[in-house]
């Protein structure tokens, strides 16, 4: 292989190592300003969207040690990223849904083959920081119980104790109440006699 094209394979395979996900399309058809349009969005999901020759893509993904992609023809550019799988999964299906190109031929995700339709299934997924919160409230759910059952007891008695003193005939909030009352009744008896004097 000449050093041009051996460079190529090369900046490829660090493209593959560096993401952990890889969709293989055909952009056929794909007006630039579509193409670049598609650039955009997958931009801001930290996705990143690259024309490849079929030979070196090959290459790279061996070199990769990434499963055999099958028979690669056609036009193909590949959309590889550092963040979230699901995120560019949704633009890649907004973005053909809209413009009914690219062709998404199969992906590979975690060195393993998935097809067009499972990052289909994968677009449909809420966003990371959605399951991330999901899962957080299926972890503190236990905890929750735990500290509503060890209060329970104490919660109980409380209820238990009102109970009877409502029951012995004084009120539970009254009670306390009634010898403020009567200690502020002479206090302000005293000062009556002092005006008169």
């Amino acid at each position: 292989m000449r050093p041009e094209k051996a460079n190529i394979v090369e900046d490829l395979l660090t493209k593959l190592n560096a993401s952990p996900f890889l969709f293989v399309t055909d952009y056929t058809g794909l007006r630039v300003d579509q193409f670049s349009e598609l650039r955009i969005r997958l931009a801001g999901a930290g996705a990143r969207c690259h024309v490849v020759k079929n030979t070196f893509l090959r290459r790279a993904a061996k070199d990769a040690g990434l499963p055999e992609l099958g028979d690669l023809k056609g036009q193909t550019a590949i959309i590889v990223g550092d963040k979230d799988v699901a995120a560019a999964a949704k633009i890649v299906k907004t973005f053909v849904a809209e413009f009914q190109k690219p062709i998404v031929k199969l992906g590979v995700i975690d060195k393993a083959v998935v097809s067009s339709d499972q990052i289909k299934a994968i677009a449909d997924l809420p966003a990371r920081e959605v399951l991330l919160s999901q899962l957080l409230g299926v972890l503190q759910a236990p905890a929750s119980r735990l500290v509503r059952t060890l209060n329970e007891p104490a919660s109980s008695l409380a209820r238990l104790l009102s109970a009877k003193a409502e029951k012995d005939g004084v009120p539970a909030e009254a009670a306390p109440a009634e010898p403020a009352s009567a200690e502020a009744a002479p206090a302000e008896a005293a000062p009556a006699p002092e005006a008169a004097a």
